[in-house]
């Protein structure tokens, strides 16, 4: 209203040319910003193919279980081998992903990262054997272990403020549809063909880093001050005002660039803890709820459980995981991340508990049919609520906390214990379940219960906060 005022009191003064101008002036802005999130959404978009790869590799051993056991006579033990390499090979390119980062770029990083995928999934649809078969999936784990760091890492740094916890949350997202989408067609084609099918995200993503630019955090940062104004120009539109944003990234830079190379220790000096406990705790709480054990075994849940096939049961969590992480997305923006992250926590403790109780009937001895029904119900819910918040929040914050100087090696130390969770969850999750149906998701349900605690306790709320405002509070 006040601008419409300013308007007509120029047009009553006589300056009709001036409201005229200030007419063009606005619509050349907005012609700008249309332009700016459009190269905004389409570097996201290509980047999170990376994240399709991400959940195609972790939902392939579902549906494939039974086909890669009985064509290569596998026993369950070398199955939990092949299922958890992934997570290995994810926590050696977690190692080297913020190092590869700095030194290659965002977009460099990416490319290792569609190159190992490409290979793993070659390397799987060819197997004759064991080897072949663990080096594939060795291989695409390395591939996921760089690229769960960079993509919501290079989403934050091109995105405003405003959308960022949105478009980042577009990570897990896509995650979630290549878990969903593998799960599906695994139980329509050969596992041979789905592998080959995973080469689809891994071309997608080489072959559309040439059209987006690189992080200008990143070029700042190295030092490349042309390239680091064209990236802005490009991400803002060509007459877009970049002046503003470009002196606040520049002063940052400046400031962390005095500051010697960042090493493992330097992140428990005082300044930089509370972040490094934010980022590892989040991440050993998401995994250490069970989240991968489920995934990748889904379908041995469902039988076990009652169910004849596990067909039906990971069809339903495909269905429901992909609207519900949309939900989420578009929710983080909205409500904030702390308040998604506590719905979510307790959601997943709820789950948990359903599922504890049933296999406890199960094991005195009950048969009845609704004890099938009440696991499958804990199980969607568990998954339902972990898709709403603590499957992306979690990589969202981490992209957020750590000041550009100690990204990488903070970025590396909470991707590898996300994946450390991972290997010892996929690796174990069989043997745990028999041992004990029961007491395994009662685990996951005092775990969950730590993580409301700790989200309470310790997590900021970095909704609406540019991230050298988020870097500040956290680690002044």
């Amino acid at each position: 209203m006040a601008k419409n005022r300013e308007t007509e009191s120029w047009i009553g003064a006589g300056q009709i040319s001036a409201a005229a101008e200030h007419l063009i002036i606005r619509v050349e802005d907005a012609k700008n910003s249309k332009r700016s999130i459009s190269m905004v959404l389409l570097s996201t978009a290509v980047a999170v193919s990376g994240s399709v790869i991400f959940g195609s590799s972790v939902g392939f051993s579902a549906p494939a279980q039974s086909g890669i056991m009985n064509d290569m006579g596998l026993s369950l033990s070398e199955f939990a081998v092949f299922g958890s390499i992934l997570a290995i090979g994810a926590m050696i390119g977690a190692t080297a992903s913020g190092r590869i980062a700095d030194y290659l770029g965002r977009k460099g990083a990416m490319r290792v990262s569609a190159i190992c995928g490409v290979v793993g999934w070659i390397a799987i649809y060819l197997a004759k054997g064991v080897i072949l078969l663990d080096f594939g999936r060795l291989s695409s784990g390395f591939g996921i272990g760089v690229v769960s760091y960079v993509v919501p890492v290079f989403i934050a740094e091109i995105a405003p403020k405003d959308l960022r916890g949105g478009l980042t949350t577009l990570n897990q997202l896509m995650i979630v549809g290549g878990v969903s989408v593998t799960y599906i067609v695994g139980t329509l084609i050969s596992w041979r063909n789905l592998a080959l099918l995973g080469l689809a995200p891994c071309l997608v993503l080489f072959l559309g880093l040439f059209f987006i630019p690189e992080s200008p955090r990143w070029l700042a940062k190295v030092g490349q001050q042309e390239l680091f104004e064209k990236s802005l120009y490009r991400l803002h539109g060509r007459d877009a005002d970049i002046s503003e944003e470009a002196a606040e990234i520049l002063e940052n830079v400046e400031t962390l660039n005095k500051l010697p190379q960042s090493r493992i220790v330097d992140l428990f000096q005082r300044k930089y803890i509370r972040s490094v406990i934010v980022g590892v705790g989040l991440m050993a709480f998401q995994q250490f709820s069970g989240i991968n054990g489920i995934v990748f075994y889904a379908s041995q849940i469902f039988v076990s459980a009652g169910f004849s096939s596990g067909n039906f049961g990971t069809i339903l969590m495909a269905v429901i995981q992909f609207p519900l992480t949309a939900v989420g997305a578009i929710l983080t923006d909205n409500c904030g991340r702390k308040p998604l992250l506590l719905f979510s926590s307790s959601g997943i403790f709820v789950g948990c508990f359903l599922a504890t109780v049933s296999f406890f009937l199960q094991g005195q001895g009950f048969k009845a049919g609704w004890i099938s029904v009440l696991t499958l119900s804990g199980i969607l819910v568990y998954i339902g609520s972990f898709s709403i918040g603590m499957g992306a929040i979690p990589w969202i914050i981490m992209s957020e906390v750590f000041p550009i100087n100690i990204k990488g090696t903070a970025g590396s130390l909470v991707t590898l214990m996300n994946w450390f969770g991972s290997w010892l969850l996929s690796y174990t999750f069989n043997f745990l379940m028999a041992w004990s149906s029961w007491g395994t998701f009662l685990i996951f349900a005092v775990v969950c219960a730590a993580n409301i605690a700790f989200v309470l306790k310790l997590v900021p709320e970095t909704k609406g906060r540019t991230l050298e405002e988020i870097q500040t509070s956290m680690n002044s």
